[in-house]
């Protein structure tokens, strides 16, 4: 047997290969793909007849060149090797139809088909976990046809969560991507509508956090100079990793997921100072084709962290790392945060004893309240828009983003160290020593 790799390589549509030592064996090349095929006569009819057998190169030719050699065979036997495979295929076909295809079955597709490996495997978990709770809750609505699902049903189903309007959302949305997925894959018929796109549409809207058993509305909180400059003060009430977050959120106004992601790897001096580069795929923007890595100038207090951190990188790589060793998250993070106001549960239970337990000064805000503080400060000191969308790492929008390519990396150098100056200011009013 002889196979010419690079043959096979440069095969261009509709074009064929044959394979000395093996007649009948062809790979056979489409627009998409390589096939292997054993072409033979039926002992049956006479007829020419094709079969395939695999593709290439995930059969590699002493596969197919096997799998040809039990084909062969059978042929010798007098049995039709096509015709044998296409009732096998029309016996599954069959067997398949007959099965019940119920929501149950269409979530499960959903779920190994799409959310396992298409997603991150926290936000793939998190989606699994919350159909399998809504099915465990539903159980006459798990065991439903999938195809006679009504408008009706999706109502209820919905309707029942509305005092939680934002996992009642999301629930929808990620139903009505479900369905979607089965409609595509054809387990579906054409013509079943998908309801979830429709049902509540618009109604189902969140009435803002609730704070000590109220609703306080939707906030998007951006701290005051005087305030940064009481939070800046009270730092040093905080355990070494709140006082460190809460500062690179400021002095890069990165998200907290991203920077709590920095490995060693990650952090390089170049001619123009100190960087921190985020891969692409531990950011927000990993779902869009024309995203790059977030670029991030490290200057004062961001810097000074940086610096320490990596004197102290344990075995698993990260620079912010919990007690155990492991990856110190965002969660983690906004939960210590939460802990610290003064409305929290957990201080009313334990007490506001003890350092760890002071409340905050500056109360009311989130970590993220930080990024938006740091953007708001960068518009007061007169940042372009460009300039600051990308210091952010927010995609431009429209045209813009598919055709200018240029990074700004000396403009967020120029105008990070400006924010830094504006912070470092504050923390002289607050009579503090400039170190973080």
């Amino acid at each position: 047997m002889y196979f010419d790799v690079r043959a096979a390589k440069l095969l261009a549509p509709g074009e064929h290969l044959t394979v000395s030592g093996c007649p009948g064996l062809r790979l056979e090349a489409t627009a998409s793909r390589k096939a292997w095929t054993y072409r033979y006569r039926s002992p049956v009819t006479g007829k020419l007849k094709q079969v395939k057998i695999g593709e290439y190169p995930a059969m590699p030719a002493p596969a197919a060149a096997a799998a040809w050699d039990q084909l062969r065979q059978q042929r010798a036997e007098g049995v039709d090797v096509k015709a044998v495979k296409s009732e096998k295929v029309r016996a599954a076909r069959a067997a398949a139809a007959t099965e019940t295809y119920t929501v149950r079955r269409l979530v499960d597709d959903y779920v190994t088909g799409h959310l396992e490996g298409g997603r991150k495997e926290a936000g793939a978990l998190a989606t699994r976990r919350a159909l399998e709770r809504l099915l465990d809750e539903e159980e006459a609505f798990a065991e439903m046809r999938a195809d006679q699902v009504t408008r009706a049903t999706c109502f209820d189903i919905l309707d029942a969560r509305k005092a939680t309007p934002t996992a009642a959302q999301k629930l929808r949305s990620e139903l009505g991507s479900a369905w979607e997925y089965a409609l595509d894959a054809g387990r579906l018929d054409g013509n079943v509508p998908n309801w979830w796109r429709t049902v509540m549409r618009g109604r189902l809207k969140s009435k803002g956090k609730v704070i000590a058993g109220r609703h306080v509305g939707q906030q998007r909180r951006a701290l005051r100079d005087d305030e940064v400059s009481q939070l800046l003060a009270w730092l040093p009430n905080m355990h070494e990793l709140g006082r460190d977050a809460t500062q690179m959120y400021l002095w890069t106004c990165t998200r907290g997921a991203e920077f709590l992601g920095m490995r060693a790897e990650h952090v390089t001096e170049e001619r123009d100072g100190w960087w921190w580069t985020a891969p692409k795929e531990a950011t927000k923007n990993a779902r869009f084709e024309n995203a790059v890595d977030l670029r991030v100038p490290l200057v004062g207090r961001a810097l000074k962290i940086v610096k320490r951190r990596l004197k102290g990188v344990g075995e698993a790589g990260w620079l912010f790392a919990d007690e155990e060793g492991g990856q110190y998250t965002q969660h983690s993070f906004s939960t210590y945060i939460y802990d610290l106001q003064p409305y929290s549960a957990k201080r009313k239970r334990h007490g506001s004893d003890g350092a760890h337990l002071k409340a905050l000064p500056v109360t009311g805000w989130t970590p993220h309240s930080l990024r938006r503080t740091g953007r708001t400060m960068l518009a007061a000191l007169g940042c372009p828009e460009e300039i600051a969308e990308a210091i952010l790492g927010h995609m431009p929008e429209g045209i813009v983003g598919t055709y200018n390519a240029y990074s700004y990396d000396k403009e967020r150098r120029e105008w990070l160290g400006k924010l830094s100056k504006h912070l470092e200011a504050l923390v002289a009013q607050a009579g503090l020593p400039a170190r973080p």
